[in-house]
């Protein structure tokens, strides 16, 4: 038996082509990211979360919920994984002590170091024959579309059944 093969996109209905290649393509993209971290025993969303911590200092697990894009208990589920490897620890907030700060260790410092080189090289690969000006405007309708989704989220109508105020 052999696999169907992909129907052209000139062939598609132009109603699913747009928002079909989105998820398809961030599907393959995140993919091809986890297939190149695995060779540091991470996938990108755990590399992702160590490299806000280098990157941005010691933060809340909430703030890295927000910058990872996951939810708080997940976050939370990931930096338990990170800290039993010893690449990130909890450290009490010297300004309020009912809260943990996530900071990175030496061992999770040099983890994104080989982190940067494996997504530098892959970034090169991925943007092949795409020049900056192209990249600039998929950004751009990219964060249209991400600003069209939040509305469409805030109107949707199971949204307003649990907002009665809504």
């Amino acid at each position: 038996m052999t696999a169907a093969s992909p129907i052209p996109m000139s062939e598609t209905p132009s109603w699913r082509r747009f928002e079909i290649a989105i998820i398809g393509t961030a599907r393959r993209l995140n993919n091809v990211f986890n297939a190149r971290v695995e060779s540091l025993d991470l996938n990108l969303n755990q590399a992702s979360l160590l490299a806000f911590v280098v990157d941005f200092g010691d933060s809340t697990q909430t703030a890295l919920a927000e910058m990872v894009g996951l939810g708080r208990a997940a976050t939370g589920t990931m930096i338990d994984q990170l800290e039993t490897r010893g690449l990130l620890e909890r450290q009490p907030d010297p300004n309020d002590r009912r809260v943990w700060l996530v900071a990175a260790t030496d061992a999770g410092r040099q983890i994104v170091e080989r982190f940067y080189e494996i997504d530098s090289a892959l970034r090169a690969e991925l943007r092949r024959g795409i020049g900056r000006d192209d990249r600039q405007q998929l950004a751009e309708t990219l964060e249209r579309l991400d600003a069209n989704i939040e509305t469409a989220i805030q109107n949707s109508p199971q949204r307003q059944e649990r907002e009665p105020n809504a």
